[in-house]
């Protein structure tokens, strides 16, 4: 893909994360698949909480690495949060039953993706965060027409 497909930039504290986050949220539509990477600590459940907080949420937003997915009913679409961090072996996501949290009325965001690797639908984007500095780096990937679209509409 060309250069369309690939967007980074520096989040020099907690409130750039949230606002990226945010503008993710009036850039997606209700079936995204997103996958977020980055080491422990580099602002994944920050930014989807932004995220989160964009389509409406009002609540609390809390790390799923204990219940491995948080649901998020919203005014216009489902949103699943997926940690399979403590995943051993990528057929504990088929055992969980995930598969069928995707859909086309959903937003499913999943951290550690590569624990469950060859099992989850294709992301149409993949965010990748890392500590930097006193702030963070991201990179947005776009892996098809969805993500890329999606990204054209990204105001950051």
């Amino acid at each position: 893909m060309d250069d369309t497909s690939t967007r980074s930039g520096y989040l020099p504290d907690e409130a750039a994360t949230l606002a990226l986050g945010a503008s993710l949220a009036q850039a997606i539509v209700p079936g995204t698949v997103i996958f977020l990477e980055g080491d422990l600590g580099a602002g994944k459940t920050t930014l989807t909480r932004g995220l989160l907080q964009g389509l409406g949420h009002q609540g609390r937003v809390k790390s799923p690495t204990y219940t491995l997915v948080e649901t998020y009913p919203l005014a216009s679409l489902t949103a699943h949060h997926f940690d399979l961090y403590r995943f051993n072996d990528p057929e504990e996501w088929e055992d969980a039953g995930f598969r069928e949290l995707f859909g086309h009325d959903t937003l499913c965001l999943v951290e550690w993706p590569e624990k469950a690797q060859g099992l989850l639908p294709q992301p149409h984007l993949t965010l990748e965060l890392a500590v930097a500095d006193d702030g963070r780096s991201y990179r947005i990937h776009a892996h098809d027409a969805q993500g890329i679209q999606c990204l054209s509409r990204l105001s950051i």
